[in-house]
């Protein structure tokens, strides 16, 4: 199996619906941080906006951020970011009856049966993934030349030593372009390199060690002795784990805080919008996400990453997103986004993962 991208159609504006509709209407924004009460909320889905009889379409939709018009293109922005005096569209129809079309089929996503009744169409416990696995292998293989591979992922990786292995195989044979992660994953798996153990526990036998609820404020303190984590990396010539690899690999890390965090390691963020915007950097390169044992962060990344990339050649392409959990209600609140090509996968993450890797052929 070869993977190949689904064409997308651009909606035809010749019909009549968009020759007769009015121009969007375009309200100045009162004041910095404040938007017109009826402004627009983009949507995950690609949308179009008539201004002085052309449709223009917003190349960057995010969800939940409203389309602004800087003069000759419409911007997605938060609304906190919006100046004033800022030209906001508003207007809360979406097939053209306010110069605003959402364009939700453009890749001609059609459902495999037609049947108004059938068992085992959603996602669950008793799923099949083998067919899921298999397309991530080849939708992988494809994005490692082509795309940008985003992982996001919690502290479950770094409890399994097969687990670690297999995702760092991954980031080293160019599987990955950024990770997003908390504070959580990125000390345990450290842990593990510089200890053998991830929360105490010994990563190869799973059994607890002596004063091992130590290890990770230990590593915490002598990283942030070091002053940075490849500083710490290099200081100790440590050769595996998650973080090692991307380090080694000059792939992006991006540690957004948590209000519980320990420490935390010096790369963290504290301030969560400059969490959120780092974040955002990388998700708005991304053309595919895979989010494994994280339910804050996937839902975070989740709501940043639209269904669509507009490439550097102007060609509009799918994103594909994924999200892995044990946890059925994480898999279904991030897979319910109204895009078929988010998929949920309800199993061990770390059996997901060791999957993939295998399905890669990688050496682990």
């Amino acid at each position: 199996m070869s993977f190949e991208l689904r064409k997308y159609t651009h909606p035809d504006f010749t019909e009549k619906k968009f020759v007769d509709a009015p121009n969007c209407k375009l309200e100045e924004a009162p004041a910095d941080g404040v938007v017109p009460f009826d402004f627009h909320a983009l949507s995950i889905f690609p949308e179009y906006f008539k201004i002085d009889g052309e449709w223009l379409m917003c190349e960057e939709s995010r969800m939940d951020t409203v389309p602004m018009f800087d003069g000759k293109k419409i911007r997605s922005i938060e609304a906190r970011r919006a100046k004033k005096g800022d030209l906001i569209v508003v207007g809360r129809t979406e097939n053209c009856e306010d110069g605003i079309y959402m364009h939700a089929d453009g890749f001609n996503e059609k459902s495999t049966s037609g049947d108004t009744f059938a068992f085992r169409t959603g996602r669950s416990r008793e799923t099949s993934f083998s067919k899921d696995f298999d397309e991530i292998v080849e939708l992988l293989k494809y994005e490692k030349d082509h795309g940008h591979i985003v992982w996001v992922m919690g502290p479950a990786f770094s409890f399994d030593i097969r687990a670690r292995k297999a995702l760092s195989a991954m980031i080293e044979n160019g599987y990955a372009h950024a990770v997003l992660a908390g504070n959580a994953l990125a000390t345990h798996d450290i842990e593990g390199a510089y200890m053998n153990t991830a929360l105490g526990q010994n990563i190869y036998t799973q059994e607890n060690v002596h004063n091992g609820h130590y290890n990770h404020l230990d590593v915490i303190n002598r990283v942030r002795a070091a002053g940075s984590i490849p500083a710490f990396i290099e200081q100790e010539h440590l050769d595996n784990g998650i973080i090692t690899a991307a380090v080694k690999n000059n792939v992006p890390i991006v540690l957004g805080g948590s209000i519980r965090d320990d420490g935390p390691l010096p790369e963290v963020y504290g301030n969560v919008y400059a969490a959120q915007d780092a974040m955002r950097e990388q998700v708005s390169k991304a053309t595919t996400v895979i989010t494994m044992a994280t339910m804050l962060h996937s839902i975070a990344v989740g709501n940043m990453t639209p269904s669509f990339r507009v490439t550097e050649d102007g060609t509009v392409r799918q994103t594909y997103f994924y999200v892995c959990d044990a946890a059925e209600f994480v898999v279904n609140k991030l897979a319910d986004r109204g895009s078929l090509s988010s998929k949920g996968i309800i199993t061990n993450a770390q059996d997901f993962v060791c999957n993939i890797a295998d399905g890669l052929g990688l050496e682990y």
